[in-house]
């Protein structure tokens, strides 16, 4: 239900899209590497320690820069290392071994029952409009869409889901501003049963005064959730802004520990060269990866496919 097959035609279309899209990744990776090999004539530790730096500003991380090498140095040991085109295989291949994220545990609706995804993240992310997005995709898979507005300390935030709401033609479950979130939700998932919904997507409250609060409200909805419709929310879904780098890794992190994430969003990937922040969040915490934004359009949003990612920022 997280994409669609596509065509040959559309998949070469969106191959060029993405690599469009991680055209700065690119340049802040690939092409550094490119040169790096092109001044080289073996693979030696200065060499390696180069590498490591790229990798580290390109927002790898220190985790997975250093497995990196690692098993670079490994797998170069075994092979002719005055071919550095064999260093180059190497970095793509154990790259692809990271964003290999095994399916995390999670519960399935029941027949005639929503498939109900949370949607968490601080604010400034770029959430609601996410969710927007996300309610296109589903709504072209023919898929009825249900939001709900559960970010009630911001009228901004309920207003802005509600003109999504409207412009994709996806119903919005909202309250007036203060409401009880998890009211709402309890409400919402009533609504969403008896109309026979497909996927209802739930917007949440990025900030409230302390990060406790905030952890707590969304554990509350989460436990409110589950006794109206057993086995809810299906997934929690952490949308994160990739030009934060390093920080993006912490707030996963933070989010994890108190819900159980079972998906990722990185938003804004078209306007950073740190898109290696893909990699690091794969390898730290092994969460998959369930959709990459390339752009501001409506249909920027895309599914990850590690293999197309790959190829995007290596070709």
């Amino acid at each position: 239900m997280f994409g669609k097959r596509q065509s040959k035609s559309e998949e070469i279309k969106f191959l060029n899209r993405l690599k469009q899209g991680l055209s700065k990744t690119r340049a802040g990776f690939t092409e550094r590497l490119d040169q790096l090999i092109s001044r080289k004539n073996r693979l030696d530790e200065e060499l390696l320690e180069e590498l490591e730096e790229i990798l580290f500003t390109s927002d790898l991380g220190v985790t997975a820069s250093q497995e990196l090498i690692r098993l670079v140095r490994e797998e170069t040991a075994k092979k002719d290392l005055d071919n550095l085109e064999t260093l180059k295989i190497a970095l793509k291949q154990n790259i692809l071994g990271f964003l290999d994220v095994p399916e995390p545990q999670h519960s399935d609706p029941g027949p005639g029952e929503p498939l109900v995804i949370m949607v968490i993240g601080v604010n400034g992310v770029g959430k609601t409009t996410t969710i927007g997005k996300l309610a296109d995709l589903y709504r072209n898979q023919n898929k009825k869409v249900m939001l709900v507005a559960a970010d009630t300390f911001r009228a901004a935030a309920i207003d802005q889901l509600a003109i999504w709401g409207g412009r994709v033609g996806a119903e919005v479950v909202r309250r007036d501003q203060g409401a009880d979130p998890s009211a709402v939700v309890f409400d919402a998932l009533n609504a969403a049963v008896a109309r026979k919904v497909d996927v209802m997507l739930i917007d949440t409250a990025g900030r409230l005064h302390t990060k406790v609060n905030l952890m707590e409200q969304l554990r509350k909805i989460q436990r409110v959730a589950g006794r109206r419709l057993p086995g809810a929310p299906h997934h929690v879904w952490l949308v994160l802004d990739a030009t934060t780098g390093q920080n993006a890794i912490s707030q996963a992190e933070m989010f994890h520990n108190a819900l159980g994430i079972t998906g990722i969003i990185l938003t804004k990937l078209d306007g950073t060269a740190k898109g290696g922040i893909v990699v690091g969040i794969s390898r730290k915490l092994a969460i998959p990866i369930r959709f990459i934004g390339i752009g501001e359009k409506i249909d920027d949003l895309t599914s990850f496919k590690a293999e197309d990612f790959v190829e995007a920022i290596f070709s």
